[in-house]
């Protein structure tokens, strides 16, 4: 069983459920469980593909992709989500493109200490992903100007938020309904628009 909850084939689909369905398709023409879990409701599936997509590699954002798919896998390293984690860190690592870097940050990652291996903009992004995940009410203007310090514009910040919060929505979708990835396809896309959440 790849979640707690029933979720519908494609062969047991309504018409509108494949709609939705043919929305979340992967490049590889499956739907992974993250988004099949939506299946008895389909307007949240509609509403998940919807916002992970405009988080998450979005054309307009200018995080670096490596960037973008690290601070979603800290998050839900913070999050104890493997499910996320699996994905996201396979599409980092491969983006990272250099294996002894890839390992490095993934052993700072896992153990909580962003601080080993980034510096300035990237470890700021990663202490605001922490406190955001884990301690959201402590949260001041401060916190942002400090991003600002760090060489980040009102823009760049709003994606980091943006896919600090997107995370964290999806790592309780996941572990809250016990979806896993069996028979999900884990990791890299070439269209990075269309990896898994």
């Amino acid at each position: 069983m790849s979640a707690w909850i029933k979720m519908i084939s494609d062969e047991d689909a309504s018409e509108a459920l494949l709609e939705e369905l043919k929305l979340a398709r992967t490049p590889h023409g499956t739907v992974d469980n993250v988004m099949r879990v939506h299946s008895l409701r389909p307007a949240t599936m509609r509403g998940h593909v919807v916002l992970y997509r405009a988080a998450l590699h979005n054309d307009d954002n200018t995080l670096p992709t490596w960037l973008q798919e690290t601070i979603s896998s800290y998050v839900s390293v913070l999050n104890d989500c493997d499910y996320s984690y699996a994905n996201h860190w396979a599409n980092a690592r491969h983006l990272i493109g250099d294996e002894n870097r890839a390992d490095a940050i993934e052993k700072a990652l896992r153990s909580k200490q962003p601080e080993t291996v980034f510096t300035g903009r990237e470890l700021a992004l990663m202490r605001y992903a922490e406190k955001l995940t884990t301690n959201p009410h402590a949260m001041v203007e401060s916190d942002v100007q400090g991003l600002r310090d760090a060489g980040l514009d009102d823009g760049e910040i709003l994606e980091a938020n943006q896919i600090v919060c997107y995370f964290n929505y999806a790592n309780r979708l996941l572990n809250g309904l016990g979806v896993t990835t069996d028979g999900d396809i884990v990791g890299y896309y070439e269209d990075s628009n269309l990896s898994h959440a």
